[in-house]
């Protein structure tokens, strides 16, 4: 394939996570024909696509798709509005069953593409549903932008390929009518006073995102509104040196009264839910990410509650909690499971295990280990998610669970107690080579890795693998309906130096 030339092609299937490989019959200079792949993403099995090859590199060719020519056989009408031009979903226009097939050979895929000719006597356990399909989102990060250059206000998700663009999905179909009525509410009121949002390259306007989180079990929501200090700082810039203490506070005595009316505007709205807090958050930063340099609560606090298979979580505003809470109680339950071979008893008929939670976020899969062990020991790097994760122990009546704030590279550095097992949840990215080094080290019998990225997965796998672990079993779990995500749930055995043929 030659760069820049167009072609059109049968699509065979789609890695992980969104790349499809399209076949297509390429004439060669003897006048034969040859089958030729090219990697494109965001399409589907079985269409018929046409595509423009703008990488060529190593005899790999990648491409950007032009048109769909012809849908696939198995392609149903997408319940969604939005979909082809928000960038959230992709599988949208698929039976859910189908989808569910092709995550699990994306995972299948990868883990024997990982595990070939080093082990062959390993478990894979197929895919999971999600118990919801639709309106299973306890968390969204909505965007403030513009659709198009100069139009109106939007918020929402950002268009497909687009690194700017913002579409309104105000009727998305994986989060419930509370998501959509509190995002429509908010830009009303924001297109009424006609403020500015954030713009990327200027590094100028007000509004940047709307952070909204709720207990699929207690209903409880928070909805944080997330803007820059810039409100203020535009009346400033015109005052005089006399003026301009009187400028600036009679900018934030506005500001205020925005915020109040705000407030009052998701109050009087009719949820099914109920409101558990209300915040403004302050970001200047230039980075497109949702953190707050100040935190203001106008109303009630500044967390809610979850529900989680019999326990009970405190969930601040950064703290990581799984997505989709249902999905969360079938991840954790096959963790469990596999957790469960591990139990034993001491002569006096206690648990005797030390167990690490490394990467603990609100210390969910800790709390889930605590009555099976003797202590269990949570590492994680945001403070917020700490302070939750103890807070959730005790409101939980656990006693045998200790957190630790800070990057896990250093904290084990740190921990006196050795571990009989561990448990790993990382980020998407997967372990640091040097955490991923001390992790082994510690020679565990069993060892369990949670990944919601299997490329990460596999990378780190191929580390354990050679130094004496080996797979015993693997599952898939659809936590991510639609989308091109998928979790992930390893067992390993420790073998010693002699690898497990």
């Amino acid at each position: 394939m030659k760069k820049g030339q167009t072609y059109t092609g049968i699509v065979e299937r789609v890695d992980f996570p969104n790349k499809g490989i399209v076949m297509v019959e390429e004439s060669k200079e003897d006048g034969n024909t040859a089958k030729a792949a090219c990697i494109v993403k965001n399409v589907l099995p079985g269409q018929k696509v046409t595509f423009t090859v703008n990488k060529v590199r190593k005899g790999k060719a990648e491409g950007r798709m032009l048109s769909v020519e012809e849908p696939s056989l198995l392609e149903v009408e997408s319940p969604c509005p939005h979909f082809g031009f928000c960038g959230g979903c992709l599988y949208l226009t698929l039976p859910y069953e189908e989808q569910l097939k092709i995550k699990e050979k994306q995972v299948k895929r990868l883990l024997d593409s990982c595990l070939k000719g080093k082990q062959m006597d390993w478990i894979f356990e197929g895919i999971k549903a999600s118990p919801a399909v639709y309106e299973y989102r306890n968390k969204m990060e909505f965007s403030f932008g513009d659709e198009v250059k100069d139009g109106p206000l939007s918020l929402g998700m950002h268009k497909r390929g687009s690194f700017y663009d913002v579409v309104t999905v105000d009727n998305c179909c994986i989060v419930d009518e509370d998501y959509r009525l509190i995002l429509k509410t908010t830009l009303d009121f924001f297109r009424e006073h006609n403020l500015s949002f954030y713009h990327r390259l200027r590094h100028e306007g007000y509004l940047r995102h709307l952070l909204v989180r709720k207990g699929s079990k207690t209903g409880e929501i928070l909805a944080a509104l997330v803007t820059t200090t810039q409100y203020i700082e535009e009346g400033s810039r015109q005052s005089s040196e006399g003026d301009l203490q009187r400028e600036i506070e009679g900018y934030q005595w506005e500001e205020e009264k925005l915020l109040e009316g705000w407030k009052g505007r998701l109050l009087s709205l009719k949820l099914k839910g109920e409101i558990a807090g209300l915040l403004h958050l302050r970001n200047d930063s230039v980075a497109d990410v949702v953190k707050s340099d100040q935190t203001q609560i106008l109303y009630g606090r500044d967390y809610f509650y979850e529900e989680l298979l019999g326990l009970k979580f405190k969930i601040s505003t950064f703290s990581f909690f799984q997505t989709n809470s249902l999905g969360a109680e079938v991840l954790y339950q096959t963790a469990r499971e596999y957790i469960g071979d591990l139990r034993s008893i001491d002569q006096a008929g206690k648990a005797d295990k030390v167990v690490y939670d490394l990467y603990s976020g609100t210390g969910t899969i800790a709390q889930l280990m605590a009555p099976v062990a003797k202590k269990v020991i949570g590492v994680e790097i945001v403070e917020e998610a700490v302070k939750a994760a103890e807070q959730n122990a005790a409101l939980n009546g656990l006693d045998n669970c200790r957190f630790i704030a800070g990057d896990v590279l250093k904290v084990l550095d740190t921990i006196e107690e050795k571990p009989d097992f561990i448990i790993l949840d990382p980020p998407r990215e997967g372990i640091h080579p040097k955490a991923l080094e001390k992790i082994i080290d510690y020679g565990v019998e069993r060892l369990i890795y949670i990944s919601c990225k299997p490329t990460s997965l596999v990378r780190d796998l191929e580390v354990f693998l050679e130094r004496g672990y080996a797979v015993e079993r693997a599952v898939a779990v659809d936590q991510f309906p639609w989308t091109g995500n998928v979790e992930c749930v390893i067992m390993m055995q420790y073998c010693g130096k002699e690898k497990k043929k």
